[in-house]
């Protein structure tokens, strides 16, 4: 299973893409910081390819894509794996935030599709996306709506995708609290947040559920990401949803 994961650098993208090239899938791995690849391709082993993409760029996306399909002899499945979530409060998000979030989220998500669906029609492979309980399972949450809007279109995308390309298989990962692992792996998605507007929000978070005491273990989003990927080209799942048990 021939296979690149988007994001792979840091958090649970850098989980994903370790865990399945130690399952033994051959893994290229796509991020914008090379250092940090080069030591996450070295962590996945031998064969594990490091390939710096900036998926706000349509020209990067299809030479990373482009990289991999002929470092892999072929492509069968690809994991997109980035987000960003600024927190912050509607009414305080300026235009920039706005764009820099849909670049990340959705149309860096789009790109990079564009440029991997020929090699995933040849092979009738599985396109699988990181999504948030935020947008689809609960309420968005105070001071993360950008991010919830953000991955509420992503999924739509995936389903445009998905009726455009139906030999692909496109699946939505709906994930819930899930910090990753340590080091490198562990996600950075409250970097850079305000500190005085997470003491405002989280007891919000904390009292409607949306966040407890146990979170997911990274091993078993591996898991999950891997058994989408497994599917053969007659099988559909359009979404799985996979987060801590309460």
């Amino acid at each position: 299973m021939r296979t690149v994961v988007v994001g792979a650098s840091s958090g649970l993208g850098r989980c994903i893409g370790v865990g399945l090239a130690r399952e033994g899938a051959p893994t290229a791995l796509l991020a914008r910081r090379r250092d940090r690849l080069a030591e996450a391709a070295k962590e996945a082993g031998p064969g594990a390819l490091a390939i710096e993409c900036d998926v706000t760029s349509a020209d990067s996306c299809k030479r990373a894509i482009e990289e991999a399909a002929n470092g892999l002899g072929g492509i069968d499945a690809l994991v997109y794996s980035p987000g960003v979530g600024p927190l912050i409060r509607l009414a305080d998000i300026d235009a920039e935030t706005w764009h820099s979030t849909f670049a990340t989220n959705v149309i860096g998500a789009s790109l990079i599709t564009a440029a991997a669906i020929p090699y995933l029609t040849e092979s009738g492979g599985t396109a699988a996306y990181l999504s948030t309980v935020s947008a689809s399972v609960t309420d968005p949450w105070p001071g993360l709506g950008a991010y919830a809007v953000s991955k509420a279109a992503l999924d739509k995308l995936v389903e445009a995708w998905q009726v455009e390309h139906p030999k692909v298989g496109f699946t939505r990962v709906v994930v819930g609290n899930c910090v990753g692992g340590e080091g490198d792996s562990m996600t950075e998605f409250s970097s850079g947040w305000d500190l005085g507007l997470v003491t405002e929000v989280h007891p919000i978070w904390a009292s409607r559920g949306y966040i407890t005491e146990n979170f997911l273990p990274v091993d078993e989003l591996v898991r999950v990401v891997h058994n989408v990927l497994r599917n053969g080209a007659s099988t559909s799942v359009p979404t799985v949803v996979v987060g801590p048990r309460l």
